[in-house]
């Protein structure tokens, strides 16, 4: 597919929850039914299970609006002009650090690829158990991942409608908001800055 010109598109109106929900590939009362925990399953595998999907949706969205986020476009990794988020972490960056959208985003990514891949926290064998702070460690990625949302929502919608991608878009973060809420995995006021189409 040819690339577009890196320009930046004039910002659409933000759509209600009403029609965000009709955008959706997949049945609302399917996406919620599909959050519930299957009958006998472990619940930190499921949550485990999910945040990998999650965490995929999320690599393939962004990645269809990399040529436009950039250190010049998205100096912060802001949702809007209320929300500005910081960085930090227990290697790199030990105190919270302001970073460019895109530099924010690739070491979330990062450090959730090298998460999933460490059996310590995300067991690969039934016989080894979950760490104590694993929903401590789940519940920080979740809340990083839906920044990743807030932040295409306000600052890279307008793409997401001209590629043609708002109901993959609408559908990942419906199905996101559905399970996090199931689970009590982010807490209410980090969705302020979509609030307007999270209906509580």
């Amino acid at each position: 597919m040819a690339s577009l010109p890196a320009t930046h598109f004039a910002q659409p109106q933000h759509p209600s929850t009403a029609l965000a929900t009709a955008s959706l590939l997949v049945p609302d009362a399917v996406l919620r039914q599909a959050v519930l925990l299957p009958q006998g399953e472990d619940l930190q595998e499921w949550i485990a299970a999910n945040l990998t999907d999650f965490y995929n949706q999320v690599n393939l969205i962004y990645g269809s609006v990399t040529q436009f986020c950039t250190p010049e476009s998205c100096p912060t990794m802001s949702a809007g002009p209320k929300f500005d988020y910081l960085w930090s972490d227990s290697t790199l960056f030990k105190k919270p650090i302001r970073l460019s959208a895109p530099e924010y985003i690739d070491t979330l990514l990062t450090s959730i690829q090298t998460a999933l891949e460490d059996d310590t926290l995300f067991p690969t064998k039934p016989s080894m158990p979950f760490p104590k702070h694993f929903m401590a460690t789940v519940k920080t990625i979740f809340k990083r991942l839906f920044r990743v949302y807030a932040h295409m929502w306000h600052a890279h919608f307008a793409t997401v409608v001209v590629l043609g991608e708002e109901s993959h878009f609408w559908t990942s973060f419906r199905h996101f908001i559905l399970f996090v809420k199931e689970f009590g995995l982010v807490e209410r006021k980090e969705f302020a800055p979509m609030d307007s189409v999270i209906d509580f």
